[in-house]
């Protein structure tokens, strides 16, 4: 997948487009677009992809947990979950937040290499720190798929963090979260991001619906 485009095929449950169903024909058109992998939530949503479209899959699985933020992936059993479907990389939330039961990344991952010794996985992070960290505890991939999207980096600028990331770190980076138009997708892979990964605006037509919405409104 490397110098490639991965979409990212989800809809959360309070979404129109939320089925396995519509999953799978969003990753048929990716496909056809030219996408050389896929990022997907859930094994029902990745079990009716498979059977659409033959790609690499980046699985997730977001799970709420009351006493946690995090939300991708947050437990070893989702992590199973996603093993035992088979796919090629599993991604989680890999930030200094404690995951449920107060647990560390570091404890979490140090389990999950353990039981999933032979699984390739990737880390989004949501700063340099992080990626580093997740690095040094033993990820394979790490992707700035978070940036933005925690207390810690609201405002922050996606393109200048994966260049640090780029910077600090020697395993394959990939470009994700808020790559919404097809100059960053190029310039992150200019910066020598391995790939990208876009969701949003690909696969979410109520947030570009919005998009057009919003700015036709502001002629008077």
């Amino acid at each position: 997948m490397s110098k490639k485009l991965i979409v990212s095929c989800q809809a959360l449950e309070d979404e129109p487009l939320h089925s396995p169903y519509i999953m799978s024909k969003m990753a048929l058109a990716a496909y056809q677009g030219g996408a050389s992998g896929l990022r997907a939530n859930t094994v029902a949503d990745i079990q009716a992809i498979k059977k659409e479209v033959d790609l690499p899959i980046i699985g997730i699985i977001k799970q709420d947990y009351a006493d946690s933020e995090v939300k991708i992936t947050p437990t070893i059993e989702e992590v199973e979950a996603l093993y035992e479907e088979g796919v090629e990389i599993i991604g989680f939330d890999a930030t200094d937040r404690l995951r449920p039961n107060s647990e560390s990344f570091e404890k979490f991952f140090e389990r999950v290499k353990e039981r999933f010794p032979d699984q390739k996985f990737m880390a989004d992070v949501s700063t340099v720190q992080e990626a580093i960290f997740a690095e040094k505890c033993g990820v394979d991939i790490v992707a700035t798929t978070l940036v933005g999207y925690t207390a810690a980096t609201k405002g922050d600028n996606p393109l200048k963090v994966l260049e640090a990331v780029l910077e600090s770190t020697n395993i394959p980076v990939i470009a994700e979260g808020n790559m919404n138009t097809p100059e960053k997708a190029k310039r992150a892979l200019e910066l020598g991001a391995y790939a990208v990964v876009v969701g949003t605006a690909i696969t979410r037509p109520q947030w570009l619906t919005e998009t057009f919405s919003k700015k036709m409104c502001e002629v008077e």
